[in-house]
């Protein structure tokens, strides 16, 4: 007489109500089969649907041909929003036709309702907070065709070829050296590489002792002896200059403090 949801029989039904929330959402997962909830906006909202309103009515303490009803009302009128695309005011009243069907009770056969009127008074608030105060929102989800922008990018890397020359190890030697001693000149014996590149070390620091010897041959012991005297007053002249200057300083304080101390002797 009731509705029923085909997709879940009432054994298993059964079995949902000993399992947390997470468990519950990946079984409906399997059944609803609903692979990309994480990236489709669609089948998330989907999934969202039946778990919340598989949970409501686990905490209402429904039994489990009630659960039932309650999940085929929920595919009910969301079917008739996908493919009917029925309107919120007729889609309402077959939400109350169907309810209303579950309160009465049949004399021929005995069957008694199979909600009371408080249960649907909170099956009317639960739908009336959930998908119709949204309704829109699931109209636009499921009738609206959306866009897949597949996002992208390609690079092109240039290697260069191993074959062309062979890499010197970090720690062996600064690879400037390598690629300037080394890599030019395969043919050349590693020693004697070596001994090239010191040769070339040293040789910056000989000739700029060379250059130092060629700029004194120039002058004469008068000459130096001239130039070592000129020097020599300037700095004298200097320190003279300086002394002369602290000596007045401190005359001048030692002056300041006798003139105060002769007032104080004064008084």
């Amino acid at each position: 007489m009731f509705l029923e949801w085909t997709l879940l029989p009432l054994d298993h039904v059964n079995a949902l109500l000993d399992l947390s929330v997470d468990q519950v959402q990946l079984r409906f997962e399997d059944i609803l089969g609903l692979k990309k909830h994480q990236t489709c906006l669609r089948e998330a909202a989907l999934l969202d649907y039946f778990v919340v309103g598989f949970w409501w009515a686990k905490e209402m303490n429904f039994t489990c041909q009630q659960i039932s009803f309650i999940l085929a009302l929920l595919q009910l009128l969301l079917d008739n929003i996908k493919d009917k695309q029925m309107p919120r005011s007729e889609n309402f009243k077959v939400f109350d036709k169907k309810l209303l069907s579950a309160r009465k009770s049949s004399a021929d056969t005995d069957v008694n309702p199979l909600f009371d009127s408080d249960q649907i008074k909170s099956i009317t608030d639960y739908f009336k907070s959930s998908l119709f105060q949204h309704y829109r929102l699931y109209q636009f989800l499921f009738t609206q065709p959306r866009d897949e922008v597949l996002l992208g990018m390609e690079r092109n890397i240039d290697v260069a070829n191993s074959n062309d020359f062979a890499a010197p190890l970090e720690e062996g030697m600064p690879s400037e050296v390598y690629f300037r001693y080394m890599a030019s000149s395969p043919a050349t014996p590693p020693t004697q590489g070596l001994d090239e590149c010191l040769n070339n070390e040293e040789e910056p620091g000989k000739s700029q002792q060379a250059e130092g010897r060629e700029s004194l041959e120039g002058f004469s012991a008068e000459d130096v002896r001239e130039v070592l005297g000129e020097m020599t007053k300037e700095m004298l002249t200097k320190l003279q200059a300086d002394f002369a200057e602290k000596l007045r300083l401190q005359e001048e304080t030692y002056a300041s403090r006798l003139d105060s101390l002769k007032s104080v002797a004064s008084k």
